[in-house]
């Protein structure tokens, strides 16, 4: 009796497999990695995520992935505010074996065969001199999701900026700026803190929102950068989105963030930058002449089972 050359080692694309091989993605872009069985592209500029060839499983079409924009930079001289953390935003499909942070739950993404043009955000710029606020990160983008860049933090005086986390206020209580703007779920990012309310030294500015904690208030001491969020999306655990730790007048003591995995600390008489690549917020100034630290620049990482 003949042998039905679907069955075996034939032809079953309901199951996906093609002459009894299981089939995956194919795609090329960024920097390419391998973690086990899954590919990882991972790209710190802009690019393009070319997929050529989809799974017959449904399943193992829908990608993993981490956006993140560009932190924002900090206010210069003593009393400033820090740059709050770019916005993030990630994905673990059902499939993935990672440990993904606690932001994991944004929108699914299934791929299909087409070219996604990957943005990714710069970190903002510190401001050099005077009572001067930074500048907000820019925005990262990929698979149709934005993660909105960190918002600025304040100048000695002024208020902190608005983004995918918040800006630090600068002294004499100003306002921080609101994180999470505009709004996705999960949040992408938190506010920032406010300035010292009253005196003059050594009190000093916020701390910078990250996309795991509200940026700390300087009641005249130290001031926290939020904190960030770990992720092992790329086959190792690290820590992403932190904001950065506000100024303390006089050259005083250092601010405190979470993790050198984050954001940067003052430092007399320069301000730390962001870490590149990681949407961390800068540092603010801390002394009469330093200027504030510039945000680090965003990353788009994508991840599926190849094999």
């Amino acid at each position: 009796m003949p042998v039905n050359s679907t069955r075996g080692g034939g032809s079953s694309k309901g199951f996906g497999f093609t002459g009894g091989k299981k089939t995956f993605i194919v795609a090329t872009g960024g920097t390419e990695t391998t973690s086990g069985d899954f590919k990882i592209h991972t790209f710190t500029g802009p690019g393009t995520f070319q997929v050529t060839e989809l799974s017959k499983t449904p399943s193992l079409n829908e990608l993993s992935y981490v956006v993140i924009g560009g932190g924002g930079g900090a206010g210069s001289r003593f009393h400033a505010g820090a740059g709050g953390a770019g916005g993030y935003r990630e994905r673990k499909s059902a499939v993935d074996t990672y440990t993904a942070s606690p932001l994991n739950g944004s929108t699914p993404v299934t791929a299909t065969i087409t070219s996604y043009p990957i943005s990714i955000g710069g970190g903002g710029a510190g401001s050099p001199s005077g009572n001067n606020p930074g500048n907000n990160g820019s925005d990262s983008s990929g698979l149709g999701i934005t993660s909105t860049g960190g918002g600025r933090g304040g100048g000695a005086f002024g208020v902190g900026g608005n983004g995918g986390s918040g800006g630090g206020g600068g002294h004499l209580g100003n306002t921080p700026g609101t994180g999470n703007s505009p709004p996705t779920s999960p949040p992408q990012g938190n506010n920032g803190g406010a300035g010292a309310p009253s005196g003059f030294n050594p009190n000093g500015g916020g701390g910078g929102g990250g996309a795991g904690g509200a940026g700390g208030p300087n009641p005249g001491g130290n001031s926290n950068g939020g904190a960030g969020v770990f992720t092992s999306i790329t086959g190792s655990q690290i820590g992403y989105a932190g904001g950065s730790a506000g100024s303390r007048g006089g050259g005083g003591p250092t601010g405190v963030v979470p993790s050198p995995d984050f954001g940067g600390s003052p430092s007399s008489p320069g301000s730390n930058p962001g870490r590149v690549n990681s949407g961390a917020g800068g540092a603010a100034g801390n002394s009469d002449g330093s200027p504030g630290g510039n945000g680090g620049s965003g990353v788009v990482i994508i991840r599926y089972q190849f094999k």
